[in-house]
């Protein structure tokens, strides 16, 4: 075997096209192929034959006293329908649920015995011997007519005649019309002779054609007329009773020929409806097989022009078929259906499917409803390559029926089966979802229906379901233990994942950054963790409160956001509503338990003294911070003002409670720094809160 595309399609078109009587590769079980020299030609000896049998079986029903020798030595040909019979148990067959080659001997036997082997078996007896045997009991030449079952031979060669385009399709249809117009006045001719010729010889003159008179010529003794006479008499009222063209009609003079020409005339007007519809389908040129033929006669001219090779040419040409004969696909039937509608006939057809998917395992409904209405669905013949090892993949394929093959090839071309797939298993998710080529070929074993889904599709879903995404790679990552391919994209994986919450929390800060509390909503519905950090540490309640949005704080604190978490730099959510000023939301935030969580507050507190930022300072003060932090120096933020000559900063402080007398590691108090800078106002601010708080102490 080869690694190649065209090595498998040559196996499967060698399949399609063996022309002999072969025995099975598996065993010694001998079969016939329905494709093969030998059976084609038995197939056209037995065509040649119906034809002869659906002729003469009418033929033989209505005139059987008389019939020429030659025609009664004929009936022997029954010999050969019986041959066909034995011959049936051996001729392999398609599966119509598989299209697989099936030539089990019992499984051809149990279907022939089903569909076909009662009705061929009967249409072999001699009817008419026993009928002579019997005494000539009437009830025996009725079953004469079960040899009309054969006729399903003829409608199978016009029905490879309109396929054929190598035939002109408006031949075909005008050959077939007519064979069904003559023949439904042959047996009706017939019927007619055989509805006189069974009354007694006393009553010749009570039936048609013994009362029928022509010019001079008189049919009294009808039974005494040449065969061909009676014959073309018969067909000849036969074809005129049914054009109904008002003379020359048989005219009924017995209750029995009044009835059958009441059913033949009814009979005749739903014939000629049949007939002329069909006439008006050539000329308006819309049916099924037209669209197929002409389909065909183009692909012919494109497969020559750019000189496409046997095997390929096979492969397409059996693709056309294939939807020719079964139209299976659904967008095939609804292309012309609203695509809301084809959305719910998706959903109702596909969802318990996809449900049971293991990539797909403990995903949201939403989610799976999404997925479900982006399904296409898709047949492939066996032996045909879907996946092809290091190509780019642009979809996904879930098995809704059928069986495939995964095939690793080697550097020499040798081909290694790793492992089958069956209904609910999905490929191309590796190559897809990890952004690689295709590790490995994906073979049809036999006839399979896929739901396909292009990656675009799926991405732009994967976007909107954050909490789905990562359930899907973590099933992805969860088969590495018993999958060796899934186990060496281990590291892929988890990178994608830890991509996947990266950019997932971006999205989430952004949105709240930006004040976007619709996209928010739909983030954080979909999965998106509200205290997913960025590489900063800032969570979305950070980038809110910065930005004062009341409205996107209130939902993260609802959505259970942290209101205390710590960003790399110490901020907390509190402090960043107190430094932007937004005294709502630092309230909201007061509310639902936030604390300012100042790792190093005199630090903290010593710098924004020194920048004089009084709101701020303010701000942090009723928020609870200790005006007497102190910083590395062990220096209070009163240190740092009266250091500085900050008066109005001083007075804050003081009015919050800074001590005057506090002292940092050199024993330096406020006031002493006060007393350094010589500012008038200050000095007197700290000589005051000095006296007040020698007043209060006493």
């Amino acid at each position: 075997m080869h690694g190649s595309v065209g090595s498998r399609l040559a196996l499967f078109s060698k399949e399609m096209n063996l022309a002999m009587i072969t025995k099975d590769c598996y065993g010694a079980n001998f079969f016939i192929h329905p494709n093969g020299r030998f059976y084609r030609c038995w197939e056209n000896v037995i065509f040649l034959w119906s034809i002869y049998s659906a002729f003469f079986t009418p033929l033989e029903f209505g005139f059987f006293e008389g019939l020429p020798e030659l025609m009664e030595v004929l009936d022997c040909i029954q010999v050969v329908f019986f041959a066909d019979v034995i011959m049936q148990f051996f001729v392999a067959y398609r599966d119509d649920r598989t299209y697989k080659l099936l030539h089990d001997r019992r499984s051809i036997a149990l279907r022939y015995a089903k569909n076909n082997l009662l009705l061929d078996l009967l249409s072999c007896l001699p009817w008419d011997a026993i009928y002579k045997a019997t005494g000539k009991r009437e009830i025996f030449r009725y079953f004469l007519w079960i040899r009309l079952h054969r006729a399903r031979n003829i409608l199978k060669f016009f029905k490879k005649m309109e396929k054929d385009i190598r035939i002109n399709y408006l031949f075909t249809r005008i050959v077939k019309l007519i064979t069904v117009e003559l023949y439904c006045t042959h047996t009706a001719a017939c019927i007619f002779y055989y509805l006189a010729t069974t009354m007694p010889s006393s009553q010749e003159g009570y039936t048609w054609i013994g009362s029928l008179k022509l010019g001079d010529y008189q049919y009294m003794h009808f039974r005494e007329i040449d065969f061909w006479r009676r014959y073309i008499t018969s067909m000849y009222f036969a074809i005129v009773t049914m054009a109904t063209v008002g003379y020359g009609d048989i005219h009924a003079v017995n209750v029995r020929e009044m009835i059958f020409i009441m059913i033949y005339i009814s009979f005749d007007m739903i014939l000629g409806a049949y007939l002329i519809g069909n006439m008006t389908a050539l000329i308006v040129k819309g049916s099924k097989t037209e669209r197929f033929r002409d389909k065909m006669t183009e692909l012919i001219k494109y497969m020559n022009k750019n000189k496409l090779g046997r095997d390929l040419r096979s492969q397409i040409k059996d693709h056309l078929l294939l939807h020719y004969e079964s139209n299976y696909t659904r967008d095939s039937i609804l292309e012309d259906i609203p695509v809301a509608v084809r959305s719910k006939i998706s959903q109702t057809l596909y969802s318990e499917m996809v449900k049971k998917v293991p990539l797909f395992k403990g995903c949201s409904d939403e989610f799976l409803n999404q997925i479900v209405m982006k399904l296409n669905e898709e047949f492939f013949l066996p032996g045909e390559v879907i996946l092809e090892q290091g190509s780019a993949v642009d979809q996904i394929y879930i098995i809704s029926h059928g069986h495939l093959e995964e095939v690793v090839i080697g550097e020499d071309g040798s081909e290694e089966s790793i492992a089958e797939l069956a209904t609910y298993d999905i490929f191309g998710e590796v190559a897809v979802l990890c952004n690689i080529p295709q590790p490995y070929t994906v073979r049809v074993c036999e006839l399979c229906r896929l739901l396909r889904m292009e990656k675009q599709a799926l991405t732009s879903i994967l976007q909107l379901y954050f909490k789905d995404s990562r359930q899907i790679l973590s099933n992805l990552l969860k088969g590495k233990e018993t999958d060796l391919r899934i186990k060496q994209l281990e590291s892929d994986i988890t990178y994608l994942i830890a991509k996947q919450e990266a950019e997932l929390a971006l999205g989430v800060n952004s949105a709240a950054f930006h004040g976007d509390l619709y996209h928010l909503k739909g983030l954080i519905n979909v999965g998106a963790d509200p205290n997913k950090t960025d590489y900063d540490g800032r969570t979305a309640l950070h980038m809110a409160t910065s930005r004062g949005y009341e409205d996107i704080v209130r939902f993260l604190i609802q959505r259970k956001a942290n209101v205390n978490s710590i960003d790399k730099f110490g901020n907390s959510p509190l402090l960043e509503a107190v430094k932007a000023g937004h005294d709502r939301v630092a309230a909201l935030l007061v509310e639902n338990g936030a604390i300012l969580n100042l790792e190093d507050a005199g630090s903290y507190l010593c710098k924004v003294t020194a920048n004089s930022k009084i709101d701020i300072l303010r701000r942090l003060l009723e928020n609870g911070v200790d005006p007497n932090s102190k910083n590395y120096d062990q220096r209070t933020p009163l240190h740092v003002a009266a250091a500085e000559g900050l008066h109005l900063v001083a007075s804050v402080l003081i009015g919050y409670g800074a001590d005057v007398l506090s002292e940092d590691r050199w024993g330096n108090t406020p006031l002493d720094e006060g007393r350094r800078c010589g500012s008038k106002p200050l000095l007197k601010i700290l000589e005051q809160a000095r006296a007040d708080g020698m007043r209060d102490s006493h």
